[in-house]
C-alpha cells in the first residue's frame, strides 16, 4: 500500500531523476551505452519503444526476438524493422553483455518473457498491464528484487509532462484536501483490432485502464473497494467489453475511470480531472498535455483563479527510456517501487472483474 508518505517520496524521486535522466541524455555519447534486447513484436507500443531506443544515445540494441515465425513474417519488412538482427530468446539472455530486456509482446505472454529476463538477470522494462496472474507478477517482482533488478513498466503517463504538473500540486496542497478524480480514457477500435483485444473479461478496461489507475494509486494509494461495470454495448459479433466503469472508493475519496472502445474521435477528449478542498486540476487532452488549473486561494507561487499550461507534443517513451538509462548506470534513483507495481496490477484485475 502506497500511504501519502510513500507517494511524495515516489514524486520528488522522479522529478530529480528526470532532471539527472536529460542531463544523461545530453552527455550519453559520452557515455557506454546500455547493450538491450528486444522480446516480443507485437505489443501496440512496440513500434514506438522500438523507435525511441534507436533514436536515443544511451541504448544499443543487439537484436529482436520474435519467438512466433508467423508474427515475425509479417511484420519483419517494416521499414523500421528493416536493419533489425533477429536473435533467438536464449541468445539475447545468455548474453552477458545484454543488461536490459525490453518486453514488448502481446498480453499473453508479457509474463513469461519478462519472467525469463530477470531470471537471467537482466534489467526489465515490461509493457502494460503485467499480464492476468497476480501470483506470477509478484514472483516476477520479487525475483528482481533479490538480484537487485530494476523493472520498469510501460505506462506512458508516468512521464508525461501534465501529470508531472498534477502530482506536484497535489504533492505541494495546492488542491488542498483530494476528493474526486475522474478519468476517461476511450477509443475506437475496428473489427480486427477488437478481436485482438477480446481475450479478457476486462477488456477495454485492461488495455486503457490501466493507464489512469497507475496514476491514481499513485496519487490516492490502495482503494477500500474496487467496483467494476463491463458492459459489451458495440454492434459487433464478438465478447470484447467496450463499455466499461470502474469506482474506486477511499476513506475520503472516489476516482471514477472510465473506459469505451467506440467513442469517436476520442484522442482529444481524454482527460484526467482531480479535485480538492481548494482547487482542481484538468488536464485534457493528455496528449499533448494541456492543463487547467483553479485556485481557491494562492498556491505554489500562483495567484487565486484559473491558470492554463500547454507542454509540445514530446514523444511517448522519450523520457521514459532516459530515466531508466540514469538509474541503470546509477546516476538516479528508481521512483516506482515494486510495492506500487503490485499495488497497480491488483487495482487493474479488480476494476477488471478478476478475484485477487
Amino acid at each position: 500500500m502506497l500511504n501519502r508518505r510513500d507517494f511524495l517520496k515516489q514524486s520528488i524521486a522522479a522529478s530529480g531523476a528526470l532532471g539527472l535522466a536529460q542531463a544523461a541524455q545530453a552527455v550519453s555519447t559520452e557515455k557506454p551505452r546500455i547493450r538491450c534486447g528486444m522480446i516480443g513484436i507485437d505489443h501496440p507500443h512496440s513500434l514506438d519503444v522500438f523507435e525511441q531506443i534507436h533514436l536515443s544515445g544511451d541504448y544499443e540494441l543487439v537484436g529482436v526476438c520474435e519467438p512466433d515465425s508467423a508474427l515475425r513474417d509479417a511484420r519483419k519488412d517494416l521499414p523500421i524493422l528493416k536493419d533489425v538482427h533477429w536473435r533467438s530468446q536464449d541468445e539475447l539472455l545468455s548474453d552477458p553483455s545484454v543488461q536490459l530486456i525490453v518486453v514488448e509482446s502481446g498480453l499473453q505472454r508479457l509474463l513469461p518473457f519478462g519472467r525469463a529476463a530477470v531470471d537471467a538477470g537482466k534489467h526489465l522494462h515490461l509493457d502494460k498491464p503485467a499480464g492476468t496472474s497476480l501470483p506470477e507478477w509478484k514472483a516476477l517482482l520479487d525475483v528482481a528484487a533479490e538480484k537487485n533488478l530494476l523493472v520498469q513498466m510501460g505506462y506512458m503517463y508516468r512521464y508525461n509532462l501534465g501529470f508531472d504538473l498534477i502530482r506536484e500540486a497535489v504533492r505541494g496542497g495546492w488542491l488542498g484536501d483530494v476528493f474526486s478524480i475522474q478519468a476517461s480514457m476511450c477509443t475506437s477500435l475496428s473489427s480486427d483490432k477488437r478481436k485482438e483485444k477480446d481475450i479478457h473479461p476486462g477488456g477495454i478496461m485492461l488495455e486503457l485502464g490501466c493507464h489512469l489507475i497507475d496514476m491514481i494509486c499513485l496519487i490516492l494509494g490502495a482503494p477500500k473497494k474496487v467496483t467494476p461495470f463491463l458492459r459489451h454495448d458495440g454492434a459487433f459479433d464478438d465478447t470484447l467489453a467496450d463499455n466499461t466503469l470502474a469506482v474506486l472508493e477511499y476513506d475520503k475519496a472516489m476516482a471514477v475511470v472510465e473506459t469505451s472502445a467506440q467513442e469517436p474521435d476520442a484522442f482529444p477528449n481524454r482527460r484526467f480531472k482531480i479535485v480538492g478542498a481548494k482547487g482542481r486540476i484538468v488536464l485534457e487532452p493528455i496528449e499533448p498535455p494541456l492543463v487547467r488549473l483553479y485556485l481557491n486561494e494562492p498556491a505554489g507561487g500562483r495567484a487565486k483563479g484559473w491558470h492554463n499550461f500547454e507542454w509540445e507534443n514530446l514523444p511517448r517513451h522519450a523520457r521514459d527510456f532516459a530515466d531508466f538509462a540514469a538509474c541503470i548506470r546509477g546516476e538516479a534513483e528508481f521512483a516506482y517501487s515494486k510495492e506500487h507495481d503490485y499495488l497497480v496490477q491488483r487495482t487493474i484485475l479488480q476494476a477488471c472483474g478478476q478475484s485477487v
